[in-house]
């Protein structure tokens, strides 16, 4: 799999100095299930932006030392990143930094551009001048360019918003505003709240507001920009309505926490209703049902309850491992370091595995191996997504059809390669009782784009670019 940055953004607004620091560090230690590629924090201290990013994981970037380092701020961007545009380097780091003339700002998104080749050779061909390979240096550049036309940032963000297309959830920090912004179709989420003593923070999703003591206020309406300044909170909501709201179903079937509420939509339940869905549509005789840890335990549970088969706890998830389909690289190693089967629970016990998505096959003929080997008599898959039959142009990890097993094999066939006994997907038409409406975007099961397709999707594209004039300079 591959596409752009799957990510977690927060941001902290204060109206006096405070550990602007420690409260983004428990904010992006919430959200790390959404990046496990690179961290950043900016902490804006009078004017004075003061950060730290680099390759890793939240806890081991930001060390006792290195938080202590920073001094207080009324105001900081930080960001958890999982690249689905750009290569992993430090370079592709955020929150991105730009100095101009009309000041600082620094820049954290989660989303992806559809457009952003097209821009991206319009502004080198301008004389930009890129040092990432990811989309958010392109918004940086965009909302800089417009800031040189308009009397304030937010202005800019505007304008720019009539250029940039695709998914993105922002949270921008200039010398004075923190201002937040979520596109006109609402594909990656974005709330705030505010703490006891009055600091406002901004996340990806409710979790991190919960892991900060901050009370959760509401979401980020679709296309609405919400500017953080010591005159108070205004929004602007001049993109708001001009296109129909399409939120990522995935979010609600594997991205996001399930303690999360996306726009009003607890996470948990519409995991849940999949599960019974599952259990409707395609009922099983066995004697177990157990959940892949950790975004397929809630589906299994609602499979149980639906179909009155005990619910097990049949697969132990190390801990200390991250999330395989967001580890950059190669997973086939990584199951069974992540996974091990509970022997005395599955021992000659037909089984319901639930899982949340079947991409390329490999992960679940891995841990159907895993319970063969553990005892398992029957094994009888469900997932609680439909087939994944089209590349994602707004973040989700799949750029190309390449690796999409559902591409290639039917049914029965994946069955087979994968060692089930039965394969059951969500249907497709039933996406939209997990949410309980219509507002969602399911491209990469159904072909239906929101936007146009771009020709060059690919995770990496900018560097084999750069790659390809290197080669052509050797020549």
């Amino acid at each position: 799999m591959s596409v752009h940055e799957e990510c977690g953004v927060f941001g902290v607004f204060a109206g006096e100095p405070v550990d602007a620091a420690s409260l983004s560090y428990y904010g992006l230690y919430a959200l790390q299930h959404r990046g496990q590629e690179s961290c950043g924090i900016v902490v804006n201290d009078d004017g004075l932006f003061v950060s730290h990013k680099d390759l890793g994981l939240v806890s081991e970037v930001f060390t006792k030392d290195r938080l202590a380092a920073f001094p207080k701020g009324t105001m900081a961007v930080a960001h958890t990143r999982y690249g689905t545009t750009g290569g992993t380097s430090r370079s592709n780091c955020q929150p991105v930094e730009v100095n101009h003339q009309k000041g600082r700002m620094a820049l954290a998104h989660n989303g992806n551009l559809s457009n952003a080749s097209v821009l991206r050779s319009e502004l080198e061909l301008s004389g930009a001048i890129f040092h990432t390979t990811s989309d958010t240096e392109i918004i940086a550049y965009i909302v800089t360019k417009e800031r040189l036309k308009h009397s304030s940032i937010e202005d800019a963000v505007r304008s720019a918003m009539y250029r940039i297309e695709g998914a993105y959830s922002l949270v921008l920090m200039s010398p004075q505003k923190l201002i937040c912004v979520r596109d006109p179709r609402g594909f990656r989420p974005l709330c705030f709240g505010r703490t006891e003593d009055g600091t406002y923070v901004i996340a990806s999703e409710s979790c991190a507001l919960n892991a900060v003591g901050a009370e959760f206020l509401r979401d980020v309406e679709p296309g609405e920009i919400l500017v953080f300044s010591n005159d108070g909170i205004r929004s602007d909501r001049t993109h708001c309505g001009r296109t129909e709201k399409r939120l990522c179903i995935f979010e609600y079937i594997y991205f996001a926490r399930p303690d999360s509420v996306l726009d009003g939509i607890s996470v948990h339940h519409a995991r849940i209703r999949a599960g019974e869905i599952l259990a409707e549509r395609h009922p099983a005789k066995a004697d177990l049902v157990i959940g892949v840890p950790d975004s397929g335990l809630d589906a299994a549970l609602g499979f149980s309850r639906k179909s009155g088969i005990p619910y097990g706890i049949g697969l132990i998830k190390n801990k200390y491992i991250g999330r395989t389909f967001i580890a950059p690289g190669d997973r086939t190693g990584q199951v069974r370091i992540k996974l091990s089967a509970v022997e005395d629970e599955v021992r000659d016990k037909r089984i319901v595995l639930v899982d949340d998505s079947l991409v390329r096959g490999t992960t679940s003929g891995q841990i159907v191996k895993l319970l063969r080997d553990a005892g398992a008599k029957e094994i009888h898959l469900r997932i609680s997504a439909p087939p994944f039959l089209f590349p994602c142009y707004y973040g989700t990890d799949i750029d190309s059809k390449d690796n999409l097993i559902a591409c290639r094999h039917s049914v029965s066939e994946i069955t087979k390669l994968i060692g089930a006994d039965s394969l059951g997907y969500l249907p497709e038409e039933e996406l939209h009782r997990l949410p309980g409406n219509t507002g969602f975007c399911c491209a990469c099961f159904s072909g239906d784009y929101p936007t146009a397709v771009p020709g060059d999707a690919g995770k990496n594209r900018y560097e084999r670019r750069l790659s390809e004039i290197k080669r052509g300079h050797e020549k």
